[in-house]
């Protein structure tokens, strides 16, 4: 016999629990399916525990550099001896997304008509719901509503000899309590490249192989470049137009290392981390018994509203493809919620992408990119300001980087902006209130922002608007 509910939502990754609380608090009786961690990727293995990541290595990058502002560290001065305790990192990083994993939990278990169990949930038709806990007991629940929120996990390719080695995720790279010595990353991209940047400031060996010529395949040229520069004067390797041929143990344990072969070459390794993409917890979902097809990656397509074709079923959070961060999660709820609750009219169709590598300094985009925009072919104007040229910057150190945006000619609307620099990802939020606003550029460019800042030079850079040729 299976349990009633009125909504039942599956996972609890950014979008689904406050959803469920929502939901409870409408006066609907909600189920929470989770079989594993709450909290989801972000909490566990994603944003949380990797900013907490480069928190760490941004300190001891800052002692290191710590002279070139006139402060010395250690007996002498010697600030370039700076050590990282990984295992201390590690512990660090543990209690803080303890404490928001089990904020969560919290959170679902005291919330008002939601019931949280604990179990691997999987579709037995269009309503209804089995949970197998890890005793291997079943019950089935039914609703009206359902939403699925299950997230990704990492992709790994097939490389032959892969079952042989000891090989790191985004994930259990985070359960290192040893620095590796010589850590090869394969990926280049967002992942890959704040790892990368990570365990060189933590005082590895690190060496960026990448299938293709360039990193940030998505990015203008000039960004992504600007970003490769940044980490090889830290000493981060890149080689480019490498994937793995084959892998191979140097020995009967993990300690012995990894032998990589690229092209007729060898390198080798004391650890191989996998950054090459992510794929939709949707395989093991029973999808097939509600009628839900998944497009060629995994991943379920939705409306604007979230909705999938199955009237009473929502796909909510990295599984719809609408967006693969926190904030598209988190915003995926505020639209169902919006919606289904308040009577609104919102729709994901009408958001603007918008995003931010955390490398140190930060890479933040908000719309289209100069290349995106060029492909148009509409009238448009554009403009670039080095962070040189901003005080903050300046009074920092940190000067790397550079500004652009990407304006309509005609309407005067923000097409697209960029900010790789020192709080870039913070700055950015001027482009985006306005954009979201669908205000003209001259209401960003003609506004007083306070000194010294990094955004009080976004009304300059928008000063230097020239037609895009």
């Amino acid at each position: 016999m299976a349990q009633r509910f009125d909504a039942i939502v599956i996972g609890t990754g950014q979008s689904g629990p406050p959803l469920a609380v929502r939901l409870g608090a409408s006066g609907r009786k909600t189920a929470v399916i989770e079989r594993a961690a709450f909290g989801g990727t972000c909490v566990n293995v994603g944003c949380t525990p990797t900013k907490a990541y480069v928190a760490c290595a941004r300190a001891a990058h800052v002692a290191r550099h710590a002279g070139d502002y006139g402060v010395s560290i250690g007996p002498g001065g010697h600030h370039s001896e700076v050590s990282v305790d990984l295992a201390f990192v590690k512990a660090r990083k543990d209690r803080i997304i303890g404490a928001s994993r089990d904020g969560v939990e919290r959170w679902l278990r005291d919330a008002q008509n939601v019931t949280v169990l604990q179990g691997h949930g999987r579709f037995t038709g269009p309503n209804t719901v089995s949970v197998m806990s890890e005793g291997g007991q079943t019950e089935t629940l039914e609703a009206s509503e359902i939403f699925i929120n299950t997230g990704t996990r990492a992709a790994v390719p097939a490389v032959p000899g892969l079952e042989r080695i000891w090989y790191e995720t985004n994930s259990t790279i985070l359960s290192l309590t040893e620095l590796p010595t010589h850590l090869a990353i394969c990926g280049g991209s967002y992942v890959a490249l704040e790892f990368a940047q990570i365990f060189r400031r933590f005082g590895s060996r690190v060496t960026v192989l990448v299938r293709g010529e360039r990193i940030l395949a998505r990015e203008d040229d000039d960004v992504a470049k600007a970003v490769q520069d940044v980490l090889v004067s830290e000493g981060v390797e890149f080689r480019f137009g490498n994937a793995p041929d084959s892998v191979a143990p140097l020995g009967p344990t993990p300690a012995h290392g990894i032998r990589i072969a690229l092209g007729g070459e060898t390198l080798d390794v004391s650890h191989l981390l996998f950054a090459t993409g992510r794929i939709p917890n949707t395989d093991d979902l029973g999808l097939e018994a509600a009628g839900i097809e998944c497009d060629t990656h995994g991943l379920i397509p939705v409306d604007g509203q979230l909705r999938t074709r199955v009237p009473g079923v929502w796909a909510i959070g990295d599984v719809n493809g609408r967006g693969a961060f926190t904030h598209t999660s988190y915003d995926d709820y505020q639209i169902v919620a919006a919606n289904l609750l308040d009577g609104a009219h919102r729709s994901a169709d009408t958001r603007i992408p918008a995003y931010a590598v955390f490398v140190d300094p930060p890479l933040a985009r908000v719309g289209a990119s100069e290349r995106e925009v060029r492909a148009s072919g509409k009238p448009a104007l554009i403009a670039t300001l080095p962070m040189s040229r901003v005080g903050r910057a300046r009074e920092r150190g940190e000067t790397a980087g550079f500004m652009k945006a990407l304006v309509d000619a005609q309407t005067q609307r923000i097409l697209g902006a960029m900010i790789f620099g020192i709080e870039g990802d913070e700055a950015i939020h001027t482009f985006i209130d306005t954009m979201t606003a669908d205000a003209p550029c001259t209401t960003l460019q003609f506004a007083m922002h306070v000194h010294p800042t990094v955004s009080e030079l976004v009304p300059t850079l928008l000063d230097g608007l020239r037609p895009l040729v």
